[in-house]
């Protein structure tokens, strides 16, 4: 490399501050590489690197934009700028900077196996596996490419051949969080709860996941020790729909004789009081009272052996319930969820358009909006239809949502917080689930919940055919409503 000495010393001072895992004060060094010796492609590919280690990724590309700039032939510099454009959800253009890795340098399994993580984002599980293969076949000693085929093996549900790859994995790297975490996903995917939820406490070791960790002075429990007279917090940690399905311990925790704080997200607060056991139920983010131990709430399957609670367990306002009744007038009256956050990675395989509900509609029962926000179009759809209603702000926290699903005969929503919602009230519910991505509580193949006794799954009988399964749920519906 030329360089002068003082850039050239900056520079692999940033380079030995990046292998100790210091971004930070890597990326200090080769700023100031770069103010002393200006553009050079070698310094601003550490420089993206250290980016990229720091989330800063659009400025991770950028860096990697102006390497390129200079020398459009540097394979690690592609392969680089591919990796980055898969973590900022770019994939296409992460393909394409991979395949020109991969062209200029045939023999470097990273790029083979960055590029099959991209090409496994696109739903090409296929042609990801291959590019796997080829990694491996470089290095056959690469947790992270065994790893990724783990994860695509698990999206076709070829799930022994996933926990194959993950035992590999962890076999090479007996502590990688990442092949521990998916391991026990696969496990749960399969049924297998209580390997599952055990492998599923490295998920705070998994640095993704990093934000979901409270650094609370009392001690965790787990389920091992006496809690008799003891005040037990039990927290929220990730979406709202995890927050329903598992909040049903609470009542086993005072039932083992602990004083139980529950705290939950605040749209939740509401509905949640109705549940038995806790002591006080309390929204996230304001005061929480005194406490001697604490447990996550999606730890609490480890802590009790997985034993799912008795249904129902959640209930709504009688007087909110009957209010809603009279307003939605005579039956039968089918409520409906299409779409879940749209920010979620995995939204695009379980959310529904609303138009492909159109030939169900037009059957002639009443139907239910169980949306608060709607897609962009979805209005228009909704003012076509006479018999379609739709309630938006009304739903301002989810004890609304609970009381219009009491005053409903059933209830279909694809995999969100409305389904948890419903099979935890005990209502018929028809959960509409994608071929691909499919949540590992709703395991494969099966048609029934163990969680939620009144629920009936609907799979996709292949990727993205969502007419089969809207035709068969016409059917049940017809059937259910007779």
């Amino acid at each position: 490399m030329s360089l002068p000495p003082k850039p050239l010393a900056l520079f692999r001072a940033g380079n030995s501050l990046l292998t100790q895992g210091r971004a930070a004060e890597a990326l200090a060094d080769f700023d100031a590489a770069l103010q002393a010796t200006g553009p050079h492609a070698d310094i601003l590919n550490s420089r993206g690197i250290a980016l990229r280690i720091l989330g800063r990724l659009d400025e991770a590309v950028q860096a990697f934009d102006m390497a390129l700039a200079l020398r459009p032939d540097n394979a690690l510099v592609h392969a680089n700028r591919g990796a980055v454009l898969t973590d900022l959800g770019r994939h296409a253009e992460a393909i394409e900077s991979l395949d020109i890795a991969i062209r200029l340098q045939p023999d470097n399994a990273a790029s083979w196996s960055n590029s099959a993580t991209a090409l496994r984002e696109v739903d090409r599980f296929e042609d990801a596996l291959s590019g796997y293969a080829k990694a491996l076949a470089l290095v056959p000693a690469y947790p992270d490419a065994l790893i990724g085929r783990g994860l695509a093996l698990m999206d076709l549900k070829r799930l022994d051949a996933a926990k194959a790859d993950f035992a590999r994995a962890l076999a090479l790297q007996p502590d990688h969080p990442k092949a521990h975490l998916n391991a026990a996903m696969c496990a749960l995917l399969a049924g297998d709860l209580a390997d599952g939820f055990a492998g599923y406490e490295w998920r705070w070791r998994n640095p993704p996941n990093s934000t979901w960790v409270r650094d609370f002075a009392q001690p965790l429990w787990l389920g091992r020790e006496d809690i008799t007279g003891k005040t037990l917090l039990l927290h929220a940690e990730q979406g709202m729909g995890d927050t329903i399905q598992f909040c049903r311990y609470a009542m086993a925790a005072a039932d083992r004789g602990a004083r139980v704080i529950l705290e939950v997200q605040r749209p939740l607060q509401a509905l949640l009081s109705t549940l038995e056991g806790p002591a006080a139920v309390i929204a996230r983010g304001d005061a929480l009272p005194a406490f001697d131990i604490h447990c996550p709430l999606m730890s609490l399957p480890l802590a009790f052996g997985t034993a799912p609670a008795p249904i129902p367990y959640l209930s709504a306002d009688p007087a909110r319930a009957a209010d809603w009744a009279g307003r939605l007038g005579p039956g039968p009256r089918v409520g409906l969820a299409w779409g879940g956050n749209p920010a979620l990675k995995n939204d695009r395989h379980r959310s529904i358009p609303l138009h492909r509900f159109a030939p169900l509609i037009a059957g002639g029962m009443t139907f239910v909006s169980l949306q608060k926000d709607l897609r962009p179009g979805d209005g228009a759809l909704i003012g076509q239809w006479e018999n379609f209603a739709h309630f938006g702000d009304d739903l301002h926290d989810f004890a609304e949502t609970a009381a219009l699903i009491n005053a409903l005969d059933v209830v279909v929503a694809v995999d969100t917080a409305v389904a948890h919602l419903a099979g935890a009230m005990g209502k018929t519910v028809y959960i509409l689930l994608p071929d691909i991505g499919v949540d590992w509580r709703w395991m494969t193949a099966r048609a029934d919940s163990p969680w939620y006794p009144t629920a009936r799954l609907l799979r996709q009988p292949t990727a993205g055919d969502w007419d089969s399964v809207i035709a068969r749920l016409g059917e049940e519906l017809g059937r259910a409503l007779q």
